[in-house]
């Protein structure tokens, strides 16, 4: 309520004081907090971050590591020729591009084969290496209805032994020239 007093032609206006008198402020109780949905959260989190890095660390090519460019082939690398070499490409529903390196191994030697890692350098135009992978060795088990393939373990290969192979690159960069890639066996298991 305001209260205006005009004596003279000046307009002036109180307010009177109110008192609502003191007020008693008590501190807060401290909440016991439930962690267990907090915690659920952070593992799910966790668990699909995780899965995401698996999925786009490891693509259908199985592991895939970089390799040293000056790394030095394997002593029984020699006696694997590659030959045959034929790539290919296909785009996926999402739209990224697959690229295929088939070949023919052959197992020259006088040990059994049970795992081969080869390292595959893309080059670019200038000639430098514009993508570096290393990868397991996939033989071609069944070419119908479509290409399937396996681990050198699956069938491993005897002295003498002969098959097809195909390494698959879902990331190729488009930097990469189109030519062959270079190919070297940096890592020969036996049996």
């Amino acid at each position: 309520m305001f209260l205006c007093v005009q004596p003279r032609p000046r307009l002036r206006c109180t307010i009177p004081l109110v008192s609502t008198g003191p007020q008693l402020v008590r501190p807060s109780e401290p909440v016991d907090r439930n962690w267990l949905p907090l915690i659920i959260a952070a593992i799910v989190v966790l668990v699909v971050l995780g899965g995401l890095l698996l999925f786009v660390g490891h693509g259908k090519s199985g592991t895939t590591a970089v390799t040293p460019i000056s790394a030095q082939p394997d002593p029984y690398a020699a006696n694997l020729p590659i030959t045959n070499l034929a790539m290919s490409e296909s785009t996926s529903l999402s739209g990224s591009k697959v690229t295929y390196l088939d070949g023919h191994i052959v197992n020259q030697g006088n040990r059994t084969v049970t795992a081969i890692s080869i390292q595959v350098l893309f080059r670019d135009y200038t000639h430098e290496v514009a993508w570096n992978e290393t990868q397991p060795l996939q033989l071609i088990r069944t070419r119908e209805p479509y290409v399937d393939t396996e681990p050198v373990s699956a069938a491993p290969l005897k002295p003498g032994d002969q098959r097809d192979f195909r390494l698959i690159f879902d990331g190729v960069p488009d930097s990469w020239d189109g030519a062959y890639p270079d190919l070297r066996i940096v890592h020969v298991e036996f049996r």
